[in-house]
């Protein structure tokens, strides 16, 4: 089935982040605008307390240790290109010339970094390369629950090209009313707010 993108139609980074865990999400909030209620959950209301008190983090300290610049905080971004837009926690201008997501989790580092954070910062460099026309080679996390931790993630091609895979794809499920498969983790689907009409 062939997608029909309008113009003016955009998809964020949580939608991706929903469409990752299950691509069904996706029509049921989007094709049936039936919410989730996100705003109930511990985890989503932290995260937002800790998005509202990062601008306090000290400014220099994260100059030198990012070799950075400067920085732009809560950057709203669109990009009609690829359908895309959001919000970035932090827009850094390096010393390299490049430019880097910089993003607030409420969460312990583990060790290795979580697939939605990844493709979150990617999503960000796809805005942030398309608004200010400057190289993104790398993002960053700040997990605020290790003390505010800093991790890099070097981007690929490969980042980028399964990033804008999956805008395509939730594209064809909101503008054709397209029915995807759910997840193949069951155990995701015991505590979905969906569960009950999800056939």
């Amino acid at each position: 089935m062939e997608t029909i993108t309008k113009k003016g139609v955009y998809i964020t980074p949580s939608e991706i982040i929903e469409y990752l865990y299950c691509p069904r999400f996706i029509y049921f909030m989007n094709c049936l605008s039936i919410p989730q209620h996100e705003e109930q959950r511990y985890k989503v209301r932290t995260g937002r307390e800790t998005h509202e008190k990062k601008a306090k983090i000290n400014k220099d300290y994260l100059r030198r240790k990012l070799n950075c610049n400067k920085r732009e905080i809560n950057v709203y971004l669109a990009s009609e290109k690829y359908h895309l837009k959001g919000v970035v926690d932090e827009v850094l201008f390096l010393e390299d010339g490049t430019a880097a997501p910089l993003d607030y989790k409420f969460a312990v580092c583990k060790e290795k970094l979580f697939r939605t954070h990844k493709i979150q910062s990617t999503l960000y460099a796809i805005l942030i390369k398309d608004n200010y026309q400057v190289g993104v080679d790398r993002g960053y996390i700040c997990y605020t629950r290790s003390k505010n931790l800093i991790k890099v993630i070097d981007f690929k091609e490969s980042n980028f090209r399964k990033a804008l895979e999956m805008i395509d794809e939730i594209l064809k499920i909101t503008q054709s009313g397209y029915y995807p498969k759910g997840t193949k983790y069951l155990s995701k689907c015991a505590d979905c707010c969906y569960k009950n009409i999800c056939v």
